[in-house]
């Protein structure tokens, strides 16, 4: 299998999350997620652990920044994993970062570790 067929399954899921993170849609984004997924994301400080962790992560950095996101590019990482460069707005000023996503076998994030540029 091709690179750019890998890419597409795991291209509209990084493409869900930007839309329910965009509209500030806490619920669409958590659907997105296994009950036992992780977030690290150390420019926070912290890791966000299981729904109860995603919700506080989606409430906390993407609706009370009121951040939006834009998809930039992504590469695969394998089967099922994708990084996705991305640019953030919000009322903590502009960023550039990266998400590494791991997803299970039914396509849900198991895991991202962000970063910035």
């Amino acid at each position: 299998m091709s690179e750019a067929a890998e890419l597409l399954p795991l291209e509209a899921t990084v493409k869900a999350l930007i839309a329910a993170t965009n509209a500030f849609d806490v619920q669409a984004g958590l659907a997105l997620f296994t009950a036992t997924a992780v977030i690290d994301d150390p420019s926070t400080g912290h890791t966000f652990r299981g729904r109860a962790g995603v919700q506080d992560y989606l409430e906390r950095y993407f609706v009370g920044y009121h951040t939006v996101t834009h998809l930039l590019s992504v590469t695969a990482l394998g089967r099922t994993r994708i990084r996705a460069r991305v640019d953030f707005t919000g009322d903590f000023g502009h960023e550039i970062g990266l998400l590494d996503l791991a997803v299970d076998t039914h396509g849900r994030i198991s895991r991202i570790d962000a970063a910035l540029e």
